[in-house]
């Protein structure tokens, strides 16, 4: 008989990865690390209650390719959301994978030297490294759960966690959140619609059973509690923002009718600012101006921000990078970042503390 193969045709080769807990036993958290994590799960989650009266705010990087820029990025942001914790609950933006319409630069775990070599286990040891790194500094820390297998690697030091606009819809990613040990925000879809979102958060506060890998990295059936702290990010679509107060409002009726949260995080960047960075504060200022005019469902804010302005290709020289730009979306810049941010905290430290039931 001939031996004709059936399966694996477009495969090239495998390459058998570190488990996670071989990368953990590697790179352990510290007390400190594990402290912030806890603190920050915890204080995200009673916002999200309504208990602790403050706004969260993830803000950093679209994406992360250099680790000493972000090093650099939190440092500076440590102090600021010292500076700011009475009013402002400051989660820092490390965000390893990045979803392609098509294809590129899939992010640090995937490519960690940016030129294609695609050196996984090298990205799973430095992005794991530098999440200690940042915890250590007492920052909480988020993400985006994009792989279904890295948060295995990863999850242990993540504060919040989104689930992104082209992944919302998708059953692997829902059923993935909630298990996830954090809070998670649910993009709405790229057309702007908010359907998927609801979905999604009916979704996850059940529980579920599915294909993953356990510590050892052995095939399993994960068994889920469901996550009861999903709620709803709005980033715009299809060109057009939904920030302002009247997509607000219809948001707030729609996840009720949906019998799911109102709580409702506002994504300052996407289509909302159409990718202009120069227009995000703006959209923080809109935010701060409808808690002040009596809004108790916007909880959180989403900002893209780098210690320089704007974003830049990667260049077949990586020596030519300019060091603190974004290698994705465009970002403000930390001047920009601490004056819109000190600016919103001034102007609703007096508001927040009377709201939602407070």
């Amino acid at each position: 008989m001939t031996d004709i193969r059936v399966d694996d045709l477009n495969v090239e080769s495998q390459t058998i990865l570190v488990t996670p807990e071989q990368l953990k036993a590697e790179l352990p958290l510290t007390q400190a690390a594990m402290d912030s994590v806890l603190e920050g799960r915890q204080t995200i989650k009673n916002i999200l209650d309504g208990s602790d009266k403050r706004l969260f705010v993830v803000v950093g990087p679209c994406s992360i390719h250099d680790v000493e820029a972000a090093k650099e990025y939190g440092q500076r942001l440590q102090k600021l959301a010292e500076e700011l914790k009475d009013t402002l609950y400051i989660v820092m933006r490390v965000y390893f994978e990045k979803p392609r319409t098509t294809v590129g630069w899939k992010g640090l775990i995937n490519d960690p030297r940016l030129d294609d070599s695609f050196r996984i286990q090298e990205g799973l040891h430095v992005g794991r490294q530098l999440l200690i790194d940042l915890a250590n500094m007492g920052l909480p820390l988020s993400t985006e759960a994009l792989d279904p297998i890295s948060p295995q690697y990863m999850q242990d030091l993540i504060a919040w966690s989104a689930i992104g606009a082209r992944t919302t819809e998708s059953q692997t990613h829902r059923e993935m959140a909630s298990g996830l040990s954090c809070a998670v925000g649910f993009k709405n879809g790229t057309d702007g619609g908010l359907t998927v979102a609801i979905n999604a958060l009916q979704s996850v506060e059940h529980p579920h059973r599915f294909l993953g890998i356990n510590g050892d990295g052995q095939v399993s059936v994960i068994h889920t509690k469901g996550n009861q702290y999903g709620h709803m990010v709005l980033r715009g679509g299809s060109g057009k923002p939904n920030y302002d107060s009247v997509n607000v409002s219809l948001a707030e009726k729609a996840l009720d009718k949906g019998k799911v949260s109102t709580n409702i995080m506002v994504d300052c960047s996407h289509a909302n600012s159409n990718k202009d960075p120069a227009l995000q504060p703006l959209v923080m200022e809109n935010v701060s101006n409808q808690i002040i005019e009596g809004n108790e469902s916007i909880v959180g804010l989403m900002i893209e921000s780098h210690l320089e302005w704007g974003n830049q290709s990667i260049s077949s020289d990586l020596n030519d990078l300019k060091y603190g730009v974004s290698i994705t979306d465009a970002c403000i810049d930390w001047k920009t970042t601490e004056e819109s941010l000190r600016k919103m905290a001034e102007s609703l430290k007096d508001v927040l503390p009377k709201r939602r039931n407070g």
